[in-house]
């Protein structure tokens, strides 16, 4: 598929596990367009966290071909699959994994200027992220002094900071409260569908799943659509 931003071609992944090899992944296949937001779904253990590790280049695949953005990835150095997920992938995880140390919009610049995006740049594309997502009188904060959803807000912002094409979510909004989800869910969809990325995001809450434009489920080694 020419427009696929994510694209697995027969992927195999697999785990030695005590004497006998553990196959997670065998011939899956799995593309994602620009424009597209894709929901993972399934129960612990199906291959989900496996699917998004090889989809965000953290894991390499056993057999078969993942794709990013039009660049096969199989051929790659370390450098090159580092400097590919920096300047392609956004990455939202259930723990927010925010630097204590740094205030809301000091965490949403940092890996700007690791992409040498100059600072007043940084600052003002951090900013308009942070407002956007309810937080214009937070941006000073530190992540102690942040709710968990204005945290996982700050953590969302980070992700899109560099204009990534491909956006990979595990669990977004797992830890937050119900009301809290939904506000957090409903942000970070708008703005997917605002930047026009494509989405894999992996949930258990089959009503935000629902809400997605198509799901997909790993079963016995394969990506099926559900």
């Amino acid at each position: 598929m020419s427009d696929a931003v994510l694209l697995l071609s027969d992927v195999a992944r697999r785990f030695a596990q005590g004497g006998s090899v553990l196959e997670v992944l065998s011939g899956a296949n799995l593309s994602v367009r620009a424009g597209e937001i894709v929901a993972l779904v399934g129960p612990s253990g199906s291959g989900k966290s496996t699917l998004l590790q090889l989809a965000g280049l953290l894991e390499y695949p056993d057999a078969g071909e993942v794709a990013v953005g039009g660049h096969a990835c199989g051929g790659l150095s370390d450098a090159e699959r580092t400097r590919l997920r920096r300047d392609t992938l956004g990455f939202v995880y259930q723990n927010h994994h925010l630097l204590p140390e740094f205030s809301a919009l000091e965490n949403v610049v940092l890996p700007q200027m690791i992409a040498e995006v100059p600072r007043a740049q940084a600052v003002q594309r951090a900013a308009e992220l942070l407002t956007r997502l309810g937080l214009e009188g937070r941006m000073e904060h530190r992540p102690g002094q942040l709710s968990g959803g204005e945290q996982q807000r700050v953590a969302i912002a980070r992700a899109l900071a560099n204009r990534p094409k491909l956006l990979l979510a595990d669990e977004p909004t797992g830890n937050l409260d119900p009301g809290t989800a939904e506000a957090v869910f409903a942000e970070l969809i708008a703005l997917v569908r605002d930047q026009g990325l494509a989405a894999l995001i992996a949930t258990h809450n089959p009503e935000l799943a629902a809400r997605m434009d198509r799901r997909v489920t790993v079963r016995g080694g394969a990506v099926v659509d559900v």
